[in-house]
């Protein structure tokens, strides 16, 4: 399993390389993906759950890891995301089980690396 910085510079460059050469219908689609995870009458952290939650059903490891990174950056806690993941496991059933073990796994070094940061900060 890749880390998850890997995960990120790989989506990035990839979405470059897609919307150098997009037409206008998937420069809209991703502009409707990014709109649809604004705030709204649901705030943007809610939505980031929605999505985790979704994506894990869906079996999409890279979606997986691109709402846990999202659901870090907007403050969610572990326990958080755990209840999350065990809604997805009821919808997805038990297949969804080892795209929840990757997901944990993924967390972990999510947030591993969000507490060594603020303590060379506390420094």
């Amino acid at each position: 399993m890749r880390s998850y910085e890997e995960f990120a510079r790989e989506r990035e460059e990839q979405n470059r390389l897609v919307l150098e050469s997009a037409d206008r219908v998937t420069k809209r689609f991703f502009s409707l993906d990014a709109l649809t995870y604004r705030d709204g009458a649901l705030p943007a952290a809610t939505k980031e759950l929605l999505g985790l939650v979704a994506s894990l059903v869906l079996r999409c490891d890279d979606c997986v890891a691109y709402h846990l990174g999202r659901c870090r950056d907007l403050g969610h806690t572990g326990e958080e995301v755990s209840e999350a993941l065990g809604v997805a496991m009821v919808v997805g059933g038990s297949i969804t089980i080892p795209h929840v073990r990757r997901a944990v796994a993924l967390w972990g070094e999510l947030t591993e690396k969000a507490s060594e940061l603020e303590e060379r900060e506390e420094r």
